[in-house]
């Protein structure tokens, strides 16, 4: 193997490790079977919390050792209440003056009954709230604390508007369950497969010498489970595809449709490489649109064990990428727990950390309000596969080009590189060798003439046809470093089925041009100069998400794969393109375009000159006629009649007026009245 493959694999493993002590911390063999007290702190374990069905809970209860009531911290896990970490927490909050509860999910470790995912956290979360505060050691206020599955069990508790809940701090939580785990956008998160295997019984289950690597090429997918294990299948499992779709069973554990339900301060933590990453933006932005108070966005350059490394891949983020997360959550509580007047309500709502840049930076508000939305769009003379490939990224809008195709083979899937884990999917790769491939169309920049920032969410609006009834689509955003190094920021994908509706999905008609649109997350970069950026389109990324077999057929159930042909489009109706938060270096905010009059040749119905100038280093064109004036990507676009004129990059359809964002870039005497 190659060194650069060794350090890969040995930095996975750390990932892999430092995340099971992190967030899964039972996972961990180690477990004190011996604590000695601390003489300030009190400890009760194996409580049992009555549910309302008549089932109990075993809980582990740290209390300060002294007389009182206190508020607690409840965090509700499937992986364990026994760790060095939990007894960690325990001393610490209760050594501050908290009661700090940890509780094993209903039929896991030392809990009653029967594991079945989030379909009872929201009763047994509300439950073991109520019963918190109804002790005569607790005041009545009760926290709740907890990442990845135990922040996502934090919402479905507080949906159901517990009298007594007054904050939480969620960390790393995923979304509702087509927008993450299990699905995304219709495609499978295959490794999830592991953490299936993990949570199968009431203690976990050890999937790491069950040959994962075989197992995730098995077919159908319905019975992978039977083969890991040896021929005991797991329910939970099962359910995915009993469910491919939106439906009832998935409502009932999507917390996202009752937001409005949730009326309480709300940390939200989350990392740039967290593998859950949309959970926290999502539950941010939602809660900021319903006016609820008391909402902070904190999100550092870490992978899904937040705050566990300083450096991941090439990219070493300097010590002050690190932070006290514990002072972070015990001022939190202290504020919306105690009444402590410590200043966390008056701070900027959001705090990020810039990765390139290496500094963290506080905000009004997310997206961060100087965004400037920038298209992209993809450029070739047909033959953009590979690296060798012809495949250009640039503003400019696209006019007579010809397509892109490639041929889709689920029995040689794209790679997407991870190893066979479900501890942390994906980080900042190189991902050359996978760009060399064929089946991979790749759109590239110019080198830089200055550093860019992107920070925000990225998305890729795609035209494009296959050959299948059904099939995947999927993109990433590249940084390519002057010697080649490809670092991956993010990606996204979406399967053509789910392209209208999750609840609903509907094959496509092989050859038809649909358009797409690809969710690629966030990300927080500052690009420097001579660096390019690059666009991967392609249609796996195996294993992080299931191969689509191309065939159409019931989901999961069986084995027949074939190769679809796939077309991607970029011209002037089909203008393929990456939309990429661009935030403007301080003191160019607000720079007006500098404009120059120049003569235009005469078109039949046209009259008047045009302006050209440069905006944020674009070329911008106003054709004028009279008050009129359509404002072109360039001079070549105007005068072909395109037949989506744009302002500032930005497509005007049916003569509707840009959207706010992108005001200013056009020279304040021009009018757009109607399209041309």
């Amino acid at each position: 193997m190659h060194t650069n493959g060794l350090l890969r694999n040995r930095f996975w493993f750390l990932i892999a490790v430092l995340f099971l002590a992190a967030l899964w911390p039972s996972v961990a063999t180690t477990q004190e079977t011996a604590v000695a007290p601390s003489p300030a702190v009190k400890i009760n374990l194996g409580v049992r919390v009555p549910m309302r069905d008549g089932i109990t809970l075993s809980a582990n209860v740290f209390r300060p050792d002294k007389h009182g009531k206190f508020p607690v911290i409840i965090l509700r896990t499937p992986y364990g209440k026994n760790s060095a970490s939990q007894f960690g927490f325990g001393r610490f909050f209760a050594g501050n003056d908290y009661v700090y509860i940890v509780e094993d999910s209903r039929g896991r470790h030392d809990s009653d009954g029967t594991f079945h995912g989030m379909h009872d956290e929201a009763n047994d979360g509300y439950d073991t709230i109520e019963w918190a505060a109804a002790q005569d050691w607790s005041d009545g206020n009760v926290g709740t604390l907890g990442g990845s599955y135990g922040g996502q069990n934090q919402w479905m508790a507080a949906v159901g508007s517990p009298p007594h809940l007054k904050t939480m701090a969620v960390l790393v939580s995923p979304p509702g369950p087509f927008y993450n785990l299990p699905f995304q956008y219709g495609a499978l998160t295959l490794l999830s497969i592991d953490w299936y295997i993990m949570v199968s019984d009431h203690v976990n289950q050890n999937s790491r010498e069950l040959g994962l690597d075989r197992v995730l090429r098995e077919l159908p997918l319905v019975t992978i489970d039977e083969v890991a294990t040896g021929g005991r299948p797991i329910p939970l499992w099962k359910k995915n595809f009993e469910h491919p779709a939106y439906d009832e069973y998935w409502k009932a554990v999507d917390y996202e449709r009752n937001y409005d339900k949730v009326d309480v301060p709300v940390l939200h933590i989350s990392g740039w490489y967290d593998d859950d990453q949309p959970g926290t933006f999502r539950n941010f932005t939602a809660m900021r649109q319903l006016g609820r108070k008391g909402q902070k966005l904190l999100v550092g350059p870490w992978p899904h064990a937040i705050n566990s490394v300083t450096k991941m891949g090439i990219l070493d983020f300097g010590p002050s990428s690190k932070i006290d997360l514990h002072g972070t959550m015990l001022r939190w509580f202290d504020r919306w727990l105690k009444g402590v007047p410590n200043g966390v309500d008056e701070e900027p709502p959001v705090r990020v950390f810039v990765m390139g840049a290496n500094t963290w930076r506080d905000e009004p508000d997310w997206p961060l309000p100087a965004t400037q939305w920038t298209k992209y769009y993809f450029h070739s003379g047909g033959k953009a596969n590979s690296l060798s490939g012809d495949g250009v990224l640039s503003p400019t809008l696209p006019r007579k080009e010809p397509p892109d195709s490639y041929a889709y083979d689920p029995a040689d899937p794209t790679p997407f590189i991870v190893p066979a884990s479900s501890a942390q999917v994906g980080g900042p790769d190189d991902y050359r060798p996978v760009g060399e491939r064929n089946d991979v169309l790749v759109y590239t920049t110019p080198p830089l003439e200055q550093d860019m920032e992107i920070t925000g969410p990225i998305s890729v609006k795609l035209f494009a046809s296959s050959s299948a009834p059904d099939t995947d689509w999927n993109a990433m955003l590249i940084d390519v470093y002057p010697d080649g190094y490809a670092l991956r920021l993010n990606d996204g994908v979406v399967r053509a089925s789910y392209r209208e509706s999750l609840e609903n999905p509907s094959p496509i008609e092989p050859g038809k041009i649909y358009e797409y649109t690809i969710d690629c997350w966030t990300t927080s970069m500052l690009i420097r100069k001579g660096h390019r950026l690059r666009v991967h389109i392609a249609s796996a990324a195996f294993p992080k998400f299931d191969r689509n077999l191309n065939t159409g057929n019931r989901y999961g159930m069986d084995s027949e794969m074939r190769v679809a042909h796939q077309t991607v489009f970029h011209d002037a109706k089909h203008p393929s393109h990456i939309v990429l938060p661009v935030i403007p270096a301080k003191g160019n905010e607000k720079a007006p375009p500098v404009l120059e009059e120049k003569s235009l040749p005469e078109e039949p119905g046209r009259t008047g000159g045009h302006l050209e100038g440069s905006c944020m280093g674009e070329t911008r064109v106003a054709l004028t006629a009279g008050e009129k004036s359509i404002v072109y990507a360039d001079l070549e676009s105007a005068l072909l009649h395109a037949e989506n004129p744009v302002v500032g990059g930005m497509e005007i359809r049916d003569g509707a007026e840009p959207r706010p964002q992108i005001l200013g870039t056009t020279h304040p005497k021009i009018k757009i009245k109607e399209y041309l």
